[in-house]
């Protein structure tokens, strides 16, 4: 016969049906804290569609609870609480933040991360060949990936001497910087860094730089940043610098260029490690993953705005064209 019970938590009261021995729930428990933003519905299509192509059909052998992953850390530490609290087998867990809000709340369930920019660095496991503890994933970016920016950006703007880097309050920025600064050279531009804080150090470090010639900009992927995307692509149009995003939000209103790793195949992939969890296999013992797909957008009504001519060979390599 089987068995029901109940659990409380912070989304209320929650059943559980386990089979005749007592052992296994029949229907497992997944967590699932999801960035919150437009792509958000694809990211949570890719999970369930990595699932489902491993026999794990939510609703029927398993049950996934959602969260959004806010930029705020009260509401990202609130959200996951609440997960936990469900008592999931094994947590997706999307980015940095939302990923460091997890640890601080369990070091029991398995974390599985997904486009967290520099696990190592930031300090959320030990080595990507042998993670330990309870947090393993996928990354977001090969570290080689900042040097691929700056040469999109000369492809497109081969006049470029002059770059600004806007870096958020990640600490994973370094490891961009650090890469640009090793290509700078080979491309022939040199960097202004500004660290920016929070959305009010935005528009004076744009400002302050915009008085270069033969100036662009590369925007690295933080959240504050995104969140104040519309004000950085509005102010770089101003200044006629051409831009580099990580996020798509940004072409889709009027930035240049947006390279990424496919950021919906991550959590495509991530479901293969929720597959092995569940059956089994130790966190630590699954070494980091990193991406093998990337996307390249180019908006081409910016470009011509710029007065910028898009080589039809990148052109051809485009993912995606925005006219």
């Amino acid at each position: 016969m089987r068995r029901r019970e109940f659990i409380v938590g912070l989304g209320g009261l929650v059943s559980i049906w386990f089979d005749a021995t007592g052992a296994q729930p029949l229907v497992r428990r997944i967590g699932a804290l999801v960035p919150r933003g437009p792509d958000q519905e694809l990211y949570v299509r890719a999970l369930r569609e990595g699932l489902e192509a491993l026999g794990w059909i939510d609703g029927k052998n398993i049950q996934i609870e959602y969260r959004s992953a806010k930029v705020d850390v009260g509401s990202l530490r609130y959200d996951a609480a609440s997960l936990v609290a469900l008592d999931p087998e094994v947590i997706v867990s999307g980015g940095t933040q939302a990923t460091i809000a997890l640890r601080e709340v369990t070091g029991r369930i398995p974390i599985v991360f997904v486009h967290v920019a520099d696990p190592v660095r930031g300090g959320l496991v030990q080595s990507l060949a042998r993670p330990e503890a309870n947090i393993t994933g996928f990354a977001a970016y090969e570290s080689s990936i900042a040097g691929k920016w700056l040469e999109l950006l000369k492809e497109v703007a081969p006049r470029t001497k002059h770059v600004l880097v806007l870096a958020g309050p990640s600490p994973t920025w370094r490891m961009h910087v650090q890469t640009m600064e090793a290509a700078a050279p080979f491309f022939e531009v040199q960097l202004t860094v500004a660290h920016v804080q929070n959305a009010a150090e935005i528009e004076p470090a744009i400002n302050a730089f915009s008085g270069k010639t033969d100036s662009a900009m590369i925007s690295l992927p933080d959240n504050m940043l995104i969140e104040n995307h519309e004000h950085i692509v509005a102010l770089a149009a101003k200044h006629r610098l051409p831009d580099v995003y990580g996020n798509v939000q940004s072409l889709q209103i009027g930035g240049l260029l947006r390279y990424s790793s496919d950021w919906p195949d991550l959590y495509r992939r991530a479901a293969s490690y929720v597959d092995r969890i569940l059956k089994g296999a130790k966190t630590g013992e699954l070494p980091i993953q990193q991406p093998i797909k990337f996307r390249l957008i180019i908006n081409l009504n910016t470009a011509r705005a710029l007065g910028l001519t898009v080589p039809p060979t990148l052109l051809a390599s485009a993912d995606e064209v925005i006219e």
